[in-house]
């Protein structure tokens, strides 16, 4: 098992604040809506549809609205045609990020996200332009008081998964192919987990300085800012107390 990592992808980071903005109630939605296009409205046979509405309830987002969002998925009312869409480009000192986003209009997104690279000192490239230096894999979150190190690791090899890294919480790693089951295989023994779904995880770590952690920390705020931005992944690294006073 590896220790805690000092990079995380930007979730961990803005969780609480992203919770306080409404907006994360749309993001939510825009993935509800597609899960159920894709896959049908019944979550128990809809892994990305569950984790979708799992996501919802963690945000304590109305089950009114999770309804809505799935009926319109179904073909209710708005008729909207979201895509998933990934961008990837490097920001201030070379910093590789990954931006995933679900569009109605991609010429928007990708005007918007682009401006926000060149206003942070960064660059849009090509798809695969940075990808290579992540993975792509299913992340289970559970708090640490859920289990012991030892423990938790034995419970997810059990169920197929790859990896735990345990420190302030236990990050369960594992193939996208595998996520499915070794979610179900951990929510049977532990129940649900604080968050789950897909993520890019850095693969090689890019140390910054405390003035470009800042400017990338502003380039991401921009980009979460945008609502057809669902998530921001990167590979910086600073130590714990640059970005403690950060994030002061």
């Amino acid at each position: 098992m590896a220790g805690h990592s000092k990079f995380k992808n930007i979730q961990h980071r803005k969780g609480a604040q992203d919770a306080k903005k409404a907006k994360i109630f749309t993001k939510i939605g825009r993935e509800i809506i597609v899960a159920t296009k894709l896959s049908g409205g019944d979550p128990s046979s809809n892994p990305r549809l569950r984790a979708a509405i799992m996501a919802g309830r963690a945000e304590n987002m109305p089950n009114d609205r999770i309804k809505r969002a799935i009926d319109t998925g179904l073909g209710a009312g708005n008729t909207d045609n979201y895509k998933n869409i990934r961008y990837e480009g490097y920001g201030p000192s070379g910093v590789a990020i990954i931006v995933e986003a679900l569009t109605d209009n991609v010429t928007r997104t990708v005007g918007d996200v682009r401006s926000y690279f060149t206003k942070c000192g960064g660059t849009l490239g090509e798809t695969n332009s940075v990808s290579f230096m992540f993975e792509h894999v299913g992340e289970i979150i559970y708090p640490a008081s859920k289990a012991s190190p030892d423990e938790m690791f034995e419970a997810a090899l059990e169920v197929g998964a790859d990896n735990v890294e345990s420190g302030e919480a236990h990050e369960i790693t594992c193939a996208v192919n595998s996520f499915a089951s070794v979610r179900d295989g951990l929510i049977a023994k532990y129940g649900e987990p604080e968050k789950s779904g897909f993520v890019w995880k850095p693969t090689v770590s890019a140390p910054v300085d405390e003035e470009t952690a800042k400017s990338i920390i502003k380039l991401i705020d921009l980009l979460e800012d945008n609502d057809d931005v669902q998530t921001v992944f990167t590979n910086f690294e600073v130590s714990d107390d640059i970005m403690e006073r950060l994030m002061a």
